[in-house]
């Protein structure tokens, strides 16, 4: 097993100067650092990890607890936020929730056995055991995309507008001459899918539309689900002309329904969706979508997980980015 004192031997430097080179605890000369990562890197030593953790009170290690593998929106954060917390010499430890507060509860406590510094979260419909656990622990906590502003004001947290970016969509359907307009939305009793909600039905009032029974349908969370939504909605004695889509899943199941139907948006039935995703371009018709702006809400995160792990005393803050209109073919416009 490679020592510090074989890398020191290596750059024929003290033992000493190699531990203020890892530990960033004194200036050392440029040239000299050059040489000791050098020798770092030559001899392959790691070090000792648990032991560096313990003298420096931390170990510069954050946790993130999300449904990342089940959702490709999340791995698109994912990958932001790794990237922001190893730009800040971070490492980050990914436990899967799959959107299930015990398996949330699990993955946390996960997380915390390897006693990260700090973790982001992106919570279920029902975070509060975990959130719990976290603040018993003392370990700060940011949550992402779902901002419970009414429930948590104390806690950090990055997100998405949800309401008024809904409520555009529908706009923008009923300006195609679309008054029959229904929503498919994903998991009830989660932040984003309530907020989301709020602003189907805000779009459809505020352009004279009375929400109508049978036209919103909670839940399109799995395929099944998702196709039993769509053929009640489709089976009704007076069907929606257009469909406003919850998220990325739901969407990209409602279109494989929809051809499946013989279907095609826009002829025959226009669609709208809140996610974007990378081959949501490539879609026939290629579909129109609020695009969330996912390395903003990654690199914003960390920076707020990073801001109160310097400053416990600052006030909680919760910010909320704008997702981008963009327009293509699935609701009736011209390529």
């Amino acid at each position: 097993m490679v020592t510090l004192n074989d890398v020191a031997r290596v750059a024929n430097v003290s033992a000493s100067t190699v531990s203020h080179v890892i530990n960033k605890t004194r200036r050392v000369n440029p040239e000299t650092e050059r040489v000791v990562r050098a020798a770092i890197e030559s001899t392959g030593y790691a070090g000792d990890g648990i032991a560096r953790s313990l003298r420096k009170g931390r170990t510069d290690t954050l946790g993130l607890a999300m449904s990342a593998i089940s959702n490709p929106y999340f791995g698109e954060v994912v990958h932001a936020i790794e990237r922001s917390a190893t730009a800040e010499d971070y490492s980050l430890l990914l436990a899967e929730t799959h959107d299930d507060p015990e398996r949330e509860l699990r993955a946390v406590r996960d997380l915390l056995s390897h006693r990260v510094d700090g973790v982001i979260m992106a919570p279920s419909n029902d975070p509060g055991a975990a959130l719990a656990l976290i603040e018993r622990r003392g370990i700060p906590v940011v949550l992402i995309d779902r901002v419970p502003v009414e429930d948590r004001p104390h806690t950090d947290a990055i997100g998405v507008s949800n309401r008024e970016p809904v409520a555009q969509l529908v706009t923008h359907l009923v300006e195609h001459g679309h008054t029959r307009i229904a929503m498919l939305a994903p998991q009830p009793g989660v932040a984003t899918t309530e907020e989301r909600v709020e602003g189907f039905l805000t779009g459809l009032r505020r352009n004279g539309i009375d929400p109508q029974p049978g036209l919103l349908e909670l839940g399109c969370h799995n395929s099944d689900a998702l196709e039993g939504a769509l053929s009640r909605v489709l089976g009704l004695d007076d069907p929606p002309t257009a469909l406003v889509l919850g998220n990325n899943q739901v969407t990209i199941g409602a279109m494989a329904d929809l051809h499946l139907r013989g279907l095609v948006p826009p002829a025959g039935i226009a669609t709208v969706s809140f996610d974007d995703f990378p081959w949501a371009d490539s879609f026939h018709p290629r579909i129109t979508t609020m695009s969330q702006p996912t390395d903003d809400l990654g690199v914003g995160a960390v920076s707020l997980l990073l801001d109160r792990l310097a400053d416990s005393s600052l006030a909680p803050r919760q910010r909320r980015l704008d997702p981008e209109f963009v327009v293509r073919e699935s609701c009736g416009c011209v390529r």
